[in-house]
């Protein structure tokens, strides 16, 4: 798999961002900014493929 889907496609992206809202609730911004490069990290591990993990930096750094 080396398509990167980037039109919607969360199952219940609503409460999924609630949820990601909830996680962060009361965290200094260290420690927001820190959750946030585990769960990157995380979700990398999951994809595992490289041409993907690449292609979502790209777009990610043109998204700015």
């Amino acid at each position: 798999m080396t398509d990167l889907i980037l039109t919607p496609n969360i199952d219940g992206v609503d409460d999924f961002y609630a949820e990601l809202l909830a996680a962060h609730e009361g965290l200094s911004k260290e420690d927001s900014d820190a959750l946030n490069a585990r769960l990157v990290l995380v979700l990398a591990n999951h994809i595992g493929d490289r041409a993907v993990l690449s292609k979502a930096l790209k777009a990610a750094q043109l998204s700015d």
